[in-house]
């Protein structure tokens, strides 16, 4: 198993950057560099998160979908949220989020009723279990995240999540006008 170093990093990434160069017909590549790293790290994140013992059977998807549904109950919507619009949320298909919800009801942190005008649908809401759940290992998630990223320094990390926001303006007039909300 090949140790991981900065140096090794570098070195691997100008092997990728001289792939894109080759690849790109004398376009610039840093748009997709930018896109490679952001996807790269996500899963990293993830990962990161899914490896470590005290977070449990907590997963990342199954804490986005908690906090989702945490901040709609806190923010004006009690009633609950489409199981579609969590899929969209999380970006999975319809199984792979019905799966997720399953188990999660199951576990007792989510509760799913009847939606009040569509007799076909139902609404998904964080039960009491689940806001507890939430509130009781948001102090570790923060501090495993700050942990993680600590290798930056404060004015690097506010720079990065500047630029983030940023990017994800610019990435929004990409998105049709009629993308649901919850996507963006």
């Amino acid at each position: 198993m090949r140790k991981f170093t900065y140096q090794s990093q570098q070195e691997k990434m100008h092997e990728v950057r001289a792939h894109l160069s080759a690849m790109a017909g004398g376009q610039d590549i840093r748009g997709m560099q930018i896109a490679h790293n952001i996807r790269v790290l996500g899963k990293m994140f993830d990962m990161a998160v899914a490896r470590s013992p005290q977070f449990g059977d907590l997963s990342g998807p199954r804490l986005g979908i908690l906090l989702r549904l945490y901040m709609e109950a806190e923010h004006g919507n009690p009633e609950g949220v489409n199981p579609s619009a969590l899929g969209r949320f999380r970006d999975v298909k319809k199984n792979t989020i019905s799966a997720l919800l399953k188990s999660m009801e199951e576990s007792g942190l989510i509760e799913r009723n009847s939606h009040p005008t569509d007799r076909r649908a139902s609404l998904i809401r964080v039960t009491p279990a689940g806001k507890e759940l939430v509130r009781s290992t948001a102090p570790l998630r923060f501090g495993f995240m700050n942990e993680v990223t600590s290798s930056l320094s404060t004015t690097e990390q506010d720079d990065l999540i500047r630029l983030l926001i940023k990017l994800h303006g610019s990435l929004s007039a990409y998105i049709e006008p009629n993308t649901p909300k919850e996507i963006q």
